[in-house]
């Protein structure tokens, strides 16, 4: 890094599924927490992030963005994460810079076959989660090895299990234990989620493209029918959103 070039700071946080996962990067140095998702993330996922950036002595306002799973996923998972990403930025005045969760299922896929020894080649990856409703999300990914970077080669989707259909090599998510008899599809299955740690990896390339919003573009990502939300569930977004501009913002 030159004396000119600004140190990247990321917090990255998913809410997505039944997993709280967190991580904070200054530069080379990373700090990752692992906690209970669910219902627990809602009132769980502030002071957490909180005593990560304490515990990594960096100011919220010093961030480069804050990154955050933007779904698909659990609808209640996904609002606590627009909800706490839009106040914190607000807050702290940073972007965010949202990322797709089956993206990250298909980043940490690929890094868990690195971690294992496995050479860092192009890689076809079905990443897929569980929807619930006896139906999963699915899309399928390719990564360039030489361009060291992912391509999305299928659009996003939910459907019964059955239905889906690639020629992916590898099958990433968390369905296998539910749904693993009916994917009528080949290939070596590896179990993921779209942690944390998967969404720093994508962040800087993210960033480069001017992926980065403003907070109030903080917003998830359904691609099941339900498109809008019930005035109680907007008034709980706002109200954890004005819950995080506050901590953000003492």
């Amino acid at each position: 890094m030159s004396p000119t070039t600004p140190e990247l700071r990321w917090l990255a946080f998913d809410t997505s599924t039944d997993v709280l996962s967190l991580a904070v990067a200054r530069g080379d140095r990373v700090w990752i927490q692992t906690l209970p998702g669910g219902a627990q993330s809602s009132s769980g996922l502030i002071p957490a992030v909180l005593s990560m950036l304490a515990e990594a002595d960096m100011p919220l306002a010093s961030v480069t963005a804050i990154v955050f799973g933007r779904g698909p996923g659990s609808f209640t998972g996904l609002r606590t994460a627009c909800a706490v990403a839009q106040g914190l930025a607000f807050g702290a005045d940073v972007p965010v810079l949202p990322v797709d969760t089956l993206l990250a299922v298909a980043e940490e896929a690929r890094w868990q076959r690195v971690q294992g020894g496995a050479a860092d080649a192009d890689l076809s990856v079905l990443a897929l989660l569980d929807a619930r409703m006896d139906e999963v999300y699915s899309a399928a990914y390719q990564w360039s090895a030489a361009g060291q970077s992912w391509q999305g080669v299928s659009a996003l989707q939910v459907s019964a299990p059955e239905n889906v259909q690639s020629s992916a090599s590898v099958l990433a998510g968390n369905v296998f234990e539910a749904y693993g008899p009916r994917l009528n599809m080949p290939g070596e299955r590896c179990v993921a989620l779209p942690t944390a740690a998967a969404l720093l990896r994508l962040a800087p390339a993210l960033w480069a493209q001017g992926l980065a919003v403003p907070a109030e573009q903080a917003m998830p990502l359904y691609i099941r029918d339900k498109v809008a939300n019930t005035t109680a569930e907007r008034e709980a977004m706002k109200a954890q959103a004005a819950a995080a501009k506050a901590a953000s913002n003492p």
